[in-house]
């Protein structure tokens, strides 16, 4: 076991001094061609955003209200269970909701939005279907679905969409004429001739969670829009140019007025109205279901379980208003700033800047694109995705500190065990540098120095800081910088190489004192101790006696008394 150990640190040791530095450089390269390969083909970190995304928006202080002109009329269980006696069960006759649009629509509402898809007849009602589709024909301000069905299924189809009411073409003479498309369109004439139609989908991301909406789908060179799209078109909003948005939610489900369907009919068939006159006037009157029974039930960013009807709402507010998130995301920014945080992480390892101070500074500013991306999307509509890009940052200061570390430590276990048994030894050189100066050096000025010693040593070696902070008489040892070399004994170019580095270091010093901005009183000396390291003594106290020899040699002190006095005090 100790064999494998003293392997793996001269294995480590080696690697260290034949990459030193430029391994930063290659890890850099390698991440950089995987930032470009995911871009390319594999987008992980474009699609990190998700989550952060989602913890985000949930976690926003300043959320948007929803607009009050916007009411639910919600088909819940309530409205099921009260309505079953007189009704039957869901589906109702389209009889109710005829007489429920000629009473709402008397209040004079902006717009009636159905967000129930009237597919098929009611065999068994015929009288009834032919009364809604003539309360639906009274009106101008109603809007109905139709559901665009996967396009694998385009062929079975023997619907074109220039048979469907107010679908155009995307661009002029550009469309497929004898394309067809799988859609379910409402079964009530006077809804198709209206023109005020459009799809309900809800498609959410791959990982089952509505985040977006599409506002039209673009088939065979026809648009076909959305009901949220037609509605601010017909309202004359300001209408967006993109296909999809990103939702500004309004908060968690349940944030818009509801008011519960049965309620409603209850009060437009009593003589007594209990409701309030005008309840709907110039509102955009939502007519849907939250019942779990009927299966309109989304996972949004904001909730596992989120009415599909709201989802609608959430996109008519967000149409109407223009408020819709946008996110700065995509290709470019997302290399760009994944390369610049890898190569700015890149040059502080490879410049050894101090690693104490590089940390806090990776961490706040990692911490700080994050807080900015946050405080983005709480007083902007403007989502900054940081995720990818500070991803890759932390993915490449793990492996550069864990690198550092390891390689620390590989050196100094071969300092300590790397003499084999049977072989000649391992030569040392220890060299301490005395700093004194009249006003005490902090740590900072310490790591300062030890810095630009390791800028100016150009062989492997070791520098260590003995600060003179002790008290009591250990105190009066001062700063010291101790830089020691070990190297093969039996290699005279080894030698060479670490005698040289040492006077490169020696005559360093004055510059280094001077660039550090330290007083001219400050002095500063230096010594050097060989010493060869055996397998015959125990190294720790061989290095102990080193180091002792050289505190010696770099200060020689003359004796305080005659020797005479020293024999003749010890006799006594």
């Amino acid at each position: 076991m100790i064999k494998l150990r003293l392997l793996i640190g001269k294995w480590l040791a080696n690697v260290s001094r034949k990459l030193r530095n430029n391994f930063y450089i290659y890890l850099a390269t390698l991440l950089t061609v995987f930032v470009l390969l995911d871009a390319g083909i594999f987008h992980v970190g474009e699609n990190m955003r998700q989550k952060a995304f989602d913890l985000m928006v949930r976690s926003r202080i300043l959320v948007p209200a929803p607009d009050p002109d916007i009411i639910i009329i919600d088909v819940n269980e309530a409205s099921l269970s009260a309505m079953a006696g007189e009704y039957g069960r869901w589906p109702w006759p389209r009889q109710v909701f005829g007489e429920f649009l000629e009473n709402i629509e008397r209040q004079r509402p902006k717009a009636v939005v159905f967000d129930i898809l009237f597919s098929d007849a009611d065999v068994y009602n015929p009288d009834s279907d032919a009364y809604f589709n003539d309360t639906i024909a009274n009106t101008g301000n109603t809007f109905f679905p139709f559901l665009r069905l996967p396009a694998e299924h385009d062929k079975l189809s023997e619907i074109k969409p220039s048979m469907i009411p107010g679908i155009g073409e995307s661009l002029p003479n550009q469309s497929d004429p004898n394309a067809t498309i799988a859609v379910v369109l409402p079964h009530f004439e006077a809804a198709l001739n209206s023109k005020r139609l459009g799809t309900h989908n809800i498609y959410p991301d791959k990982d089952g969670i509505v985040r977006e909406y599409r506002l039209y789908n673009d088939d065979y060179g026809w648009r076909l829009p959305s009901l949220p799209l037609t509605i601010g078109k017909t309202l004359g909003y300001d209408i967006p140019d993109s296909q999809n948005v990103l939702l500004n939610w309004r908060g968690k489900p349940f944030t818009y007025q509801y008011v519960t369907f049965s309620d409603v009919m209850q009060d437009i068939t009593s003589k007594v109205k209990q409701r309030p006159e005008g309840e709907f006037t110039d509102k955009i009157v939502i007519i849907g279901s939250t019942a779990p029974s009927l299966f309109d039930l989304k996972a949004t960013a904001m909730a596992k379980s989120h009415p599909g009807v709201e989802i609608l709402a959430t996109a008519i507010d967000n149409v109407k208003h223009g408020d819709y998130l946008r996110v700065w995301r995509g290709a470019l920014p997302y290399v760009l700033i994944s390369l610049l945080l890898i190569w700015l992480t890149t040059a502080a390892f490879y410049a050894n800047a101090d690693r104490d101070k590089f940390n806090k500074i990776f961490s706040f500013s990692q911490i700080g694109l994050l807080v900015l991306s946050y405080i983005g999307i709480n007083v902007t509509n403007t989502y900054l995705d940081f995720t990818g890009p500070i991803t890759w940052a932390i993915v490449y200061f793990s492996i550069a500190k864990i690198y550092a570390l390891a390689t620390d430590r590989a050196l100094q276990r071969w300092l300590a065990f790397g003499v084999k048994p049977g072989e000649g030894g391992t030569q040392a050189l220890i060299m301490p540098i005395l700093i004194e100066s009249e006003e005490p050096l902090g740590d900072a000025m310490l790591k300062k120095i030890k810095y630009e010693i390791e800028l100016t040593s150009k062989t492997p070696s070791s520098i260590e800081i003995l600060k003179g902070t002790q008290s009591g008489i250990w105190g009066l040892f001062g700063d010291i910088v101790i830089v020691s070399w070990t190297y093969a004994s039996n290699v005279t170019e080894y030698a060479d190489q670490v005698n040289k580095d040492a006077s490169t270091i020696a005559n360093g010093l004055t510059r280094i004192i001077a660039t550090l901005g330290l007083p001219d009183t400050t002095r500063v000396t230096h010594t050097l101790q060989h010493g060869l390291l055996t397998a015959h003594q125990p190294l720790a106290s061989q290095w102990r006696n080193l180091f002792a020899q050289s505190i010696i040699k770099l200060e020689p002190i003359e004796p305080p008394f005659p020797a005479t006095v020293v024999e003749e005090q010890s006799k006594t």
